[in-house]
């Protein structure tokens, strides 16, 4: 077993990098539905990359070497995340007791790295952008946090591939609703780190509501390539974490739970077509106010499992 696990890890690792595209075109696709349009080719993400790979890159002369590694380590954070998370199996191509706090740091080190690339302009416009983000990010990582301690308590174990993995399975009959919170939290934790309706608008054009957007808009040619495909990444890492917690596979086959996943996967990216197409972007007074539900959800879950593991 352990000979076709090292085996199917190569094709895994080609999949896993080639499908965070894919997902971005099930969304516009699902919202061009929605608005009774047509939409761009299934595709058209990765023809939009390929483009840009093939441009040349325009750097201020106020900028730094900052700017420049902003793309490069937001992506290299999240490829190594992408190591520790398990996407379309049970388990991670690599993991270890206590990788979640990695992950979690990995994720943060990506933001850091992105909003100091959008400082280093000197644009007040950018640095606007870039205290939304950071504002933001600061009030869902407690909703995360705590999301990933019930899950710990839940499974009695800190490897992001258990705590989402077949033992979370058995974990939801002793411990549903506390599960079913968090899976209300890290749907909002998702909808925020990635910049989607309700927090944030992707396809926005208005200067003063934009956030992510804001802080990229310097970037050029492959830079804004990496950073494209770095939020398509960090959609496919945070969704994958949302699907194995609200739908764990009792330990499948490898040849049974990767399908399952992709469609589950493809699900996941129409429901926030669904979600981006039936309701509106929140007023950013608003947003505060949803990441500290989600905060609540969580703490509600983790007293929940408190309560029940003393009891």
């Amino acid at each position: 077993m352990t000979v076709f696990r090292a085996l199917a890890a190569v094709p895994e690792a080609a999949l896993v990098l080639a499908l965070p595209p894919l997902l971005l075109g099930i969304i516009v696709k699902t919202k061009a539905w929605f608005a009774g349009r047509v939409g761009p080719p299934w595709l058209q993400p990765y023809y939009d990359l390929r483009k840009l790979l093939r441009k040349g890159a325009v750097y201020s002369r106020t900028t730094t070497w900052v700017f420049r590694a902003g793309p490069v380590v937001n992506l290299a954070a999240l490829l190594t995340a992408a190591t520790l998370t398990p996407i379309v199996s049970s388990s991670s191509l690599v993991g270890f007791a206590g990788d979640v706090i990695l992950v979690a740091y990995l994720l943060a080190l990506g933001r850091m790295f992105t909003v100091l690339s959008a400082m280093d302009t000197g644009s007040s416009f950018e640095g606007m952008g870039a205290s939304r983000e950071v504002t933001f990010g600061t009030m869902s990582e407690p909703a995360l946090f705590l999301s990933l301690i019930v899950l710990a308590i839940a499974t009695k174990s800190l490897q992001l591939s258990e705590m989402v993995g077949p033992q979370l399975y058995g974990a939801w009959h002793a411990a549903g609703p506390a599960i079913l919170l968090v899976v209300g939290a890290l749907l909002i934790v998702l909808l925020t780190e990635t910049c989607r309706v309700p927090v944030d608008d992707p396809a926005t054009h208005l200067e003063l509501t934009m956030i992510h957007e804001v802080m990229v808009l310097d970037h050029s040619g492959p830079d804004f390539a990496f950073i494209t495909y770095g939020a398509a990444l960090k959609f496919l890492l945070l969704g994958s974490i949302l699907l194995h917690v609200a739908l764990p596979h009792p330990g499948w086959p490898l040849w049974v739970d990767a399908p399952l996943r992709l469609v589950e996967l493809a699900v996941l990216a129409a429901v926030v077509g669904v979600i981006e197409s039936s309701m509106a972007r929140l007023r950013l007074n608003r947003v505060p106010l949803l990441l500290a539900g989600a905060t609540v959800l969580a703490a509600l879950a983790a007293v929940l499992i408190l309560t029940g593991s003393t009891s």
